[in-house]
């Protein structure tokens, strides 16, 4: 978790990115998109670098587009990762911002927003987030699950897993190389009371889904097509109609 793998290409945060807005939920910080009468959410969980990352806030529009309300929760407190920040390591960072605290702080943020009304929440989690995520997946406060290149995630997470989960995972990653994913794949395949599969994505690297150069198409393309298995997944799983494509999704009269 700590090598350059993980913290490669940060992005630049812009705490005005995106079509949603920022208001207060479960007493953190969350970015918010989509209708809020929506009866399905979806919580994007962010890597080291934070909820003001705009590829993760263009995520969070897009799914939005197809009826779920989305948060993107600031589990790290104004407080991201910087690499080249000689006073704050990473081992000072990460103790400051474990995912065992995120994971308790996500449990009233799901209460907030289900005291919106809404009755599903599924929870997508990016590298650092893919823990937090996994932890919920875990003590069923979710009904889906989806982790992008994770990281800190074990076997032994895997197995305790008691919702649907998609693994997204690259080929080119030593937080969690293929030959996890595999294990991750082989662990899911026995079980049968819970759907689940590990997906390995050629020619990709840890990183890929929200930390790519929105001037490169190629990178583009293969993170959107990760963003689709995703999308795909939380449709699924939230009983929602749909069409293959974020600009061919339907309008759901429901909410």
């Amino acid at each position: 978790m700590s090598g350059p793998q993980c913290c490669s290409n940060p992005p630049t945060l812009n705490p005005s990115a995106g079509a949603g807005h920022v208001e207060q939920l479960g007493g953190l910080s969350s970015y918010v998109s989509g209708s809020p009468d929506s009866k399905r959410a979806v919580l994007l969980i962010s890597d080291v670098y934070g909820y003001e990352a705009p590829n993760l806030r263009k995520l969070a529009d897009k799914v939005a587009a197809a009826g779920f309300y989305m948060v993107v929760p600031d589990f790290l407190h104004g407080d991201p990762y910087v690499p080249d920040k000689a006073d704050r390591p990473w081992p000072v960072w990460l103790k400051d911002h474990g995912p065992d605290k995120a994971f308790e702080e996500a449990k009233h943020v799901i209460e907030a927003v289900k005291s919106k009304g809404v009755s599903a929440v599924g929870a997508a989690g990016f590298c650092w987030g893919a823990k937090v995520v996994v932890e919920l997946a875990k003590s069923e406060l979710i009904q889906a699950a989806v982790l992008l290149h994770p990281s800190l995630v074990t076997v032994d997470d895997i197995k305790g897993v008691k919702v649907p989960i998609a693994i997204l995972g690259a080929e080119i990653d030593k937080l969690s190389p293929p030959e996890l994913l595999k294990q991750f794949e082989e662990v899911l395949t026995a079980k049968s009371e819970v759907d689940g599969y590990a997906k390995i994505f050629p020619k990709v690297a840890h990183g890929w889904t929200v930390r790519y150069n929105v001037a490169d198409e190629a990178a583009v393309q293969r993170a959107e097509e990760a963003h689709q298995h995703m999308l795909e997944w939380f449709a699924k799983y939230a009983k929602l109609p749909y069409s293959t494509g974020f600009v061919q999704i339907l309008d759901f009269p429901d909410g």
